[in-house]
Formats: C-alpha cells, sequence, structure tokens
C-alpha cells in the first residue's frame, strides 16, 4: 500500500473531528466510501483503536505549528546565509500539506 493510500483513512478521521462527528468504523468507512476508497476493515478497525486516545485538534496543532527542518546547503557553503531576505517569506506561502506528514505516523 502506498502512502498516499494510508492518508485517506487520516483524512477521514480528520473531516469526521472537523464535522464534530464521532470517529467510528462505520463513520470512517462511509466517508472512504463516499470518496470513491474501497475500505479495508482491518485497516479502518486499527485507526479507530489507535485514534481513542488521541487528541487530535491537539495533535493537528502540533503538525502545523511544527517548524519544517531546512536542509543543509551541500559542502558547508554559506550561500543560505547570502541568500535575499525576500525569499523566505515565498517560501511559507507555499502550503503542500508538508505539515500534516507527521500526523499520518500517529495514525498507523
Amino acid at each position: 500500500m502506498k502512502g498516499s493510500e494510508k492518508m485517506e483513512y487520516v483524512y477521514s478521521a480528520m473531516l469526521l473531528h472537523s464535522a464534530e462527528n464521532e470517529i467510528n468504523e462505520k463513520n470512517v468507512s462511509a466517508v472512504l466510501k463516499a470518496a470513491g476508497v474501497t475500505a479495508d476493515d482491518a485497516r479502518v478497525k486499527a485507526l479507530v483503536a489507535s485514534l481513542s486516545d488521541v487528541d487530535i485538534g491537539e495533535a493537528m496543532s502540533a503538525a502545523i505549528a511544527a517548524p519544517v527542518a531546512a536542509a543543509p546547503a551541500a559542502g558547508g557553503s554559506s550561500a543560505a546565509a547570502e541568500a535575499p531576505a525576500e525569499e523566505a517569506p515565498a517560501e511559507e506561502e507555499e502550503d503542500d500539506g508538508a505539515g500534516f506528514e507527521g500526523l499520518g505516523s500517529l495514525f498507523g
């Protein structure tokens, strides 16, 4: 199973949480079905069990607030220090959902 296929289960839980609906096997399966995903009953059951002790709102807030570490410059160059200041805000504006990558590990 590819990583993106696992994320549908996490997204279904996040959607249910955002809609203030109970995260249970029936609801998760219904969300997946509505999205056109054939739900694996064992995976749904594991997701619901793993979320029983997780505060999803807190986990989402922590994932969004976690800073993304920048890769060091190759060869120990000080090119990063010489980069113009206006490039930094442009990188912050891009939102590819990377802040939620760590959230997936909470849900198996």
